[in-house]
């Protein structure tokens, strides 16, 4: 599994730098292999959000499509996460194919944006990860919900010397 996990910054890490090479020295054969691995990294990080970090997507679970066990008790709410990872993932492309401006904002406005729906997109998968973390360990007994205190402690019982 770190193998793969590794697989995938890798193929962020050569994405980048094809992007780099493309910036530095601009032909269809650099933008092309640039595109490419940028949306094989796109997709790879997409599916490992989705199914190892938020482990959804479970065809056989209780909840079909997400995962059997559920903090949040409305469905909807993993649905539209899902949805908007993907689209927000998929914002940042928007400096791989060259869109640096839009009619409506500056290209530094712009880049201010890209960055503020990635914020947005880590804190979405943060909430996610960290419930489908918590219910992995409960489940498999590696926490507990509440933690005893390892002493006695009793208001009424007060020893006087």
């Amino acid at each position: 599994m770190h193998g793969i996990n590794g697989v995938k910054y890798l193929s962020t890490i050569i994405a980048v730098a094809l992007r780099t090479i493309y910036d530095l020295n601009k032909g269809k054969t650099r933008l092309i292999a640039a595109a490419v691995s940028s949306g094989i990294a796109t997709i790879g990080s997409t599916y490992w959000d989705i199914v190892i970090d938020w482990g959804l997507l479970r065809r056989n679970s209780r909840n079909p499509w997400l995962r059997d066990k559920l903090v949040v008790p409305n469905k909807s709410v993993y649905f539209v996460a899902i949805v908007l990872n993907v689209l927000l993932r998929l914002a940042w492309m928007q400096t791989v194919l060259g869109i640096t401006e839009a009619p409506f904002l500056h290209r530094t406005a712009l880049t201010a944006v890209v960055a503020a729906l990635e914020i947005i997109r880590r804190g979405i998968w943060n909430f996610f990860r960290l419930e489908n973390e918590h219910l992995n360990n409960v489940g498999k007994y590696r926490a507990f919900k509440s933690v005893p205190l390892p002493f006695y402690y009793d208001d009424n019982d007060t020893k006087h010397a």
